[in-house]
């Protein structure tokens, strides 16, 4: 009875996490395709207008979302544990992703959107940051949905995507989950302390590197 239970809320903590992510994502990918362009273009008093009244309630939402998607993910993280050869190190990296653009989101975005909101002397300087941060996490989100819906609901019986040596963890001897942390660690310091790349610094240009990434980060997990 006692793990029939904890398997019923695992699947209802699944049902929020997704419910919660696509809400995330989709504002996510809402402020990078379509409401950046239109402030971009918006005359003075519409930008005021839609920065006003529009933005804070959006990104209640938006940080929010990014929160319980996070909270619930924990949770998975451990129920998963428990499976045998459930956890894998594309679960690790998915999840380190998501981490990460969780963290961006209350960190960085949140903070500077707060700045742009209330016109701040520092407004420009801080609607750049929470720019180049947002347009990561939209460059993350790629590889990392893919990690996440591969590994919870494909099993190709590929010992690189479902081997964890057997054991609790992320696969710590796998040469996949190392090369890939560094990746993700470069592209992160990038949003903290870099500038914005000509990979991410456009519409299409963050959708085709997100699809690439996701690509390179598929072929390493497969192979190594």
């Amino acid at each position: 009875m006692e793990s029939f239970l904890a398997f019923e809320w695992a699947q209802v903590t699944r049902f929020l996490h997704t419910l919660f992510g696509i809400t995330w994502i989709g504002l996510l990918y809402y402020f990078n395709f379509v409401g950046g362009g239109y402030v971009k273009d918006a005359t003075p008093d519409a930008k005021k207008d839609y920065l006003q009244k529009h933005q804070p309630n959006a990104l209640w939402y938006f940080r929010w979302a990014a929160a319980f998607t996070f909270l619930t993910g924990i949770y998975l993280l451990y129920w998963v544990s428990q499976v045998p050869l459930a956890y894998n190190v594309g679960i690790s990296l998915g999840a380190t992703m998501a981490t990460i653009m969780f963290l961006n989101v209350w960190l960085i975005i949140w903070p500077n959107q707060k700045k742009v909101i209330a016109g701040t002397l520092d407004a420009p300087e801080a609607a750049g940051k929470a720019l180049l941060a947002s347009r990561t996490n939209t460059l993350l989100s790629f590889p990392m949905l893919y990690f996440m819906i591969y590994s919870a609901h494909i099993n190709t019986g590929n010992d690189h995507l479902i081997n964890v040596d057997g054991s609790f963890g992320p696969g710590w001897y796998s040469l996949s989950l190392w090369i890939g942390a560094v990746i993700i660690l470069i592209i992160e310091l990038n949003a903290i302390f870099g500038k914005m790349r000509k990979m991410i610094e456009s519409v299409k240009a963050v959708i085709h590197s997100g699809l690439i990434l996701t690509l390179l980060f598929g072929l390493l997990v497969y192979f190594y």
